[in-house]
C-alpha cells in the first residue's frame, strides 16, 4: 500500500509540474504575442507618419488639395440613380483634379457660338453647355437623358414634350457691362424658348444655325420645367435637333428693358467675349491670342449623377505655328495636340513616344471631315460645269494624299461622312488628267490662241486667285502642287495667304474667287445648310460659293422629310451624284484624326466620335497646375 501511495504522489507531482510548465509557456507565448502586437502598432504608426510625409510632398504637384485617399472618386460617386447619358463610361475610381492643355492654331473673333460658326468655338460650348439629351458615346444613334429627365413624341411625330431636371444651375458670373453678379440662377424651360427665339430672329447673324430650325414652329411653355417643341412639318432630323437643343441665359444676353434686340446681340462685344453655360466647365478667362481657360463647375448637377468630369481645367493655348506646338508637347508644356500627317510619320519615332520609357501616346481614327476647293459661282470664270470638271481633273489628289497627307486619309467625292450609308462609295473620283482637262476647257471655249501658254476666251486670260490660311501647313504644301499642274493646262493660279480672321471676313462677304477649306460632318447630314439655294445670296451663310440648282433644292427638300431611311439613303446618293456631276467643289481628302497626348491620362477611349476628354483622369501624383510642365 505504501508503494502505491508513493507512486500516486509521484504521479501527482509530475502532473503538477507539467501543468506548471504549460502555464509558464502559455504566459510567455502571450507576452510574446503582446510584444509583437505592440511592435506592429508601432510599425503602423511609423508607416502612417511616412504616408503623411509623402502626402505632403505630393501636394506640391497637385492642382487641388490632397483629399484623403479613401475619398478618391467621391466626386464621381453617384447618389442618384436617375438615368443620365454615358454614366457607364466614367471611371468611378477616378481621382479628381489635374488639367488638359491643348493647342489651336488661330484665335477666334468672339465666344458666341450662335453668331460665330467656327468649329473651335462650338467645341468650347460643348464643354460649357449641356443639351436636352446626349448621344451615347459608343452607339451615337441612341440619345440618352441629360438636362431632360424624359421626353415623349406625339403620335403625329410633330411635337416633343420635354420634362427638365430641377436644380440645374447656370454658371455664376458678373455681367461685364452692368457689373451685376448673378449666382444660383436655375435653368428653366423659358431658357430653351429664348435660345430658339434668338436663332429664329432675322436680325441675328446666324444663318447656318437658322437653317436647321426652319421647320421648328415654336417652343411652347407648359411649366417652369416642361416645354413642347412643335414642328411645322415632318423632318427626319427633328428628333436629333430637338434633343440637341440647349438653353441660353437670358440674364446675360437680354439684361435690358424692352424687347430683345438681335443686332445688339450680334455686336454685344463685351458679353460675346465670355460665355455662361450650365455644363461641367465654366468660362474662366480669354487672353486674346494667348489662351482660353475653362474650369470645372463645382455646382454642376452631374456630380450627383456620376458624370462629373474628373479634370479640373481645360486650357486652349493659341499657338499658330504647328512646329512650336509639337516642341511644346515634347517639352510637356502641352498635354495634347493634333498632329500633321508629316509629324505623325516623320517625328514620332523618337524616345518620347517609346512604348517602354516614353511619356507620349498617339491615336489615329477616321475623321468626320473633308477638305475642298470651292469655286465662287458668281464669278463668270466658274459658271460652266465643264470648267469646274476640268479644274478637278487638274488636281492630282493621289499625289496630294501621298505627299502631303502621307497616305493618312482618303480621297472623297461628296459631302457625306464616308463611313455612313449616305455616302455613295460607287462614285469614283475624277482622275488626274491634263489631257482631259484641256479637252473640256476647249469645249467651254478656252484655248491658247496667241501661243503664250495661257488659255483665253473673249480676250480674257484664265487666271484666278485661291485664298489660303496662313496657319495651315497642309495648304502651304498642297497649293504649290496644284498651281504647278494648273499651269500645265494653261491656267494661272495665284495663291493669296491671309490670317484666319481676314479669311472668315472674305468668306462671309463672298469676296473671293476660290477658297480651300474643310467641313466637319455629323453622323446624319442635312445638305440644306451648305447647298440649298436659299443661302446663295445671304451674307455669312455656309453656302459661300453661291451654289444654285433647282434639282439639288428638290432633293434636299425631299431628304428633309423622308423618315424611311432606305429612301433617304437613295435620295442622298442622287444628291451625291448631282454634286459630283456639277463639281461646285473639288472634293479633296477626308483625313484621319491624328492625336498625340501625354501618357499620364487614364480612361482614354476612342469612340466613333473620337476621344472623349470628359471621362479622362490623372492620378494624384501626376496632376499639374495650368502653368506647370510635367516631368518626363
Amino acid at each position: 500500500m505504501e508503494n502505491k501511495s508513493a507512486l500516486f504522489r509521484w504521479l501527482l507531482l509530475f502532473l503538477l509540474a507539467v501543468i506548471a510548465f504549460i502555464g509558464i509557456a502559455t504566459v510567455r507565448s502571450l507576452d510574446l504575442l503582446r510584444f509583437r502586437a505592440e511592435k506592429i502598432v508601432e510599425d503602423l504608426a511609423k508607416l502612417e507618419t511616412k504616408i503623411e510625409a509623402l502626402e505632403e510632398k505630393l501636394s506640391s504637384v497637385r492642382t487641388v488639395s490632397s483629399a484623403p485617399l479613401e475619398k478618391a472618386g467621391a466626386e464621381m460617386a453617384s447618389n442618384d440613380d436617375s438615368p443620365i447619358a454615358n454614366r457607364q463610361f466614367f471611371d468611378q475610381q477616378a481621382q479628381p483634379g489635374g488639367r488638359l492643355i491643348g493647342a489651336v492654331t488661330a484665335d477666334t473673333k468672339n465666344m458666341n457660338s450662335i453668331v460665330n460658326n467656327e468649329a473651335f468655338v462650338s467645341s468650347i460650348w460643348d464643354y460649357a453647355f449641356d443639351s436636352v439629351a446626349e448621344r451615347n458615346f459608343e452607339h451615337p444613334e441612341r440619345f440618352e437623358p441629360k438636362l431632360a429627365e424624359s421626353w415623349t413624341l406625339s403620335e403625329d411625330k410633330m411635337s416633343y414634350t420635354i420634362k427638365l431636371r430641377k436644380g440645374v444651375l447656370w454658371h455664376d458670373f458678373t455681367d461685364p457691362v452692368s457689373g451685376k453678379t448673378w449666382k444660383d440662377v436655375e435653368v428653366v424651360a423659358d431658357d430653351f424658348k429664348f435660345y430658339v427665339d434668338v436663332i429664329k430672329n432675322a436680325d441675328v447673324d446666324c444663318d447656318p444655325m437658322r437653317s436647321y430650325l426652319l421647320d421648328l414652329d415654336r417652343i411652347e411653355l407648359v411649366s417652369s420645367h416642361e416645354f413642347k417643341a412643335v414642328w411645322k412639318k415632318p423632318y427626319f432630323l427633328s428628333e436629333s435637333i430637338t434633343l440637341s437643343l440647349i438653353p441660353l441665359p437670358r440674364h446675360l444676353y437680354h439684361s435690358y428693358e424692352g424687347p430683345f434686340d438681335g443686332k445688339r446681340f450680334n455686336d454685344d462685344h463685351e458679353r460675346n467675349r465670355m460665355l455662361v453655360g450650365c455644363g461641367p466647365y465654366r468660362f474662366e478667362k480669354w487672353d486674346k491670342d494667348q489662351r482660353i481657360v475653362l474650369k470645372k463647375w463645382d455646382k454642376y448637377y452631374g456630380a450627383k449623377l456620376g458624370v462629373m468630369p474628373p479634370l479640373d481645367s481645360i486650357v486652349f493655348e493659341i499657338i499658330k505655328d504647328t512646329n512650336t506646338q509639337f516642341q511644346s508637347l515634347l517639352a510637356a508644356r502641352l498635354d495634347r495636340i493634333s498632329l500633321l500627317p508629316e509629324q505623325w510619320v516623320k517625328r514620332t519615332d523618337i524616345p518620347e513616344f517609346g512604348k517602354n520609357n516614353g511619356f507620349l501616346d498617339k491615336f489615329k481614327y477616321p475623321g468626320r471631315s473633308y477638305s475642298y476647293m470651292g469655286y465662287n459661282l458668281k464669278n463668270p470664270l466658274f459658271t460652266d460645269k465643264k470648267v469646274r470638271q476640268a479644274l478637278t481633273h487638274l488636281v492630282d489628289r493621289e499625289r496630294i494624299l501621298n505627299e502631303v497627307y502621307y497616305g493618312l486619309g482618303r480621297i472623297c467625292t461628296g459631302p457625306f461622312f464616308m463611313d455612313t450609308s449616305y455616302y455613295d462609295s460607287k462614285i469614283k473620283p475624277l482622275p488626274f488628267s491634263v489631257e482631259t482637262a484641256v479637252r473640256l476647257l476647249a469645249e467651254a471655249g478656252w484655248k491658247d490662241k496667241n501661243g503664250d501658254g495661257i488659255l483665253e476666251k473673249d480676250g480674257v486670260n484664265f487666271e484666278f486667285t485661291i485664298l489660303s490660311v496662313s496657319s495651315s501647313e497642309i495648304q502651304q504644301r498642297m497649293l504649290p502642287i496644284i498651281k504647278e499642274d494648273m499651269a500645265k493646262a494653261g491656267i494661272v493660279m495665284n495663291i493669296r495667304t491671309v490670317e484666319w480672321s481676314v479669311y472668315v471676313q472674305r468668306l462671309e462677304s463672298k469676296s473671293f474667287e476660290v477658297c480651300v477649306l474643310g467641313w466637319s460632318m455629323g453622323f446624319e447630314s442635312d445638305p440644306y445648310q451648305i447647298w440649298h439655294s436659299s443661302g446663295a445670296d445671304a451674307p455669312a451663310s455656309s453656302n459661300h460659293i453661291s451654289f444654285k440648282n433647282k434639282e439639288a433644292d428638290r432633293l434636299i427638300e425631299e431628304i428633309r422629310v423622308s423618315f424611311d431611311i432606305e429612301k433617304r439613303i437613295r435620295l442622298c446618293h442622287e444628291f451625291h451624284q448631282l454634286i459630283h456631276e456639277e463639281q461646285p467643289y473639288t472634293f479633296l481628302i477626308s483625313p484621319y484624326s491624328l492625336i498625340a497626348q501625354n501618357r499620364r491620362y487614364r480612361n482614354v477611349r476612342v469612340f466613333p466620335g473620337g476621344i472623349e476628354t470628359k471621362i479622362m483622369w490623372v492620378p494624384y501624383a501626376e496632376q499639374l497646375q495650368d502653368s506647370e510642365s510635367s516631368p518626363r
